[in-house]
């Protein structure tokens, strides 16, 4: 009987084998990685032949989840992995690029001549920027026309107002 408060857990209790369990094999004890290893080497031996035992060693490695092991299915979307080894591999052969890949380059290519096309001012927007710009300037020069003007004129009236 516990002490206190707080009753003692059935988790905290630890079971400890005898010498005499271990010998007569009757331990609950669970069998470490090496020896459960050791027996599943035992029971599949295994045979290589050719390029196709490669092969089976891979599947027999895959788990097998649900129904799987039960039911054969070959699975359309399912993507298996494409290990390469370096000696493998092509040089000369070019990426194949995805779509949106290409639609990018595609679009900066694209802006790229819009811009040069506008700074060489062919393009309706720029034709349009420019005649503002004409405009703009024609209506400034005339405004400093103006001022110059009505200066003259204050100047003028100053004088003619000393003497």
């Amino acid at each position: 009987m516990g002490r206190g408060k707080f009753k003692s857990k059935p988790t905290g209790r630890r079971h400890f084998s005898t010498h005499e369990d271990i010998l007569a094999g009757t331990s609950s004890r669970p069998r470490s990685f090496r020896q459960k290893e050791a027996e599943n080497e035992a029971e599949e031996p295994k045979e290589e032949s050719g390029d196709e035992s490669g092969e089976e060693a891979d599947e027999d490695t895959r788990k097998n989840k649900g129904t799987q092991g039960i039911i054969e299915i070959e699975n359309p979307n399912l993507v298996k992995p494409k290990n390469l080894k370096a000696r493998d591999v092509d040089v000369e052969k070019t990426t194949e690029l995805s779509r949106r890949e290409r639609e990018e380059i595609e679009k900066q290519r694209a802006h790229e001549r819009y811009m040069r096309l506008q700074e060489q001012g062919k393009t309706e927007q720029a034709k349009k920027d420019l005649e503002r710009l004409a405009l703009i300037r024609q209506q400034r020069a005339e405004a400093a026309k103006k001022r110059d003007e009505e200066k003259a004129a204050k100047e003028q009236k100053k004088t003619e107002a000393r003497k």
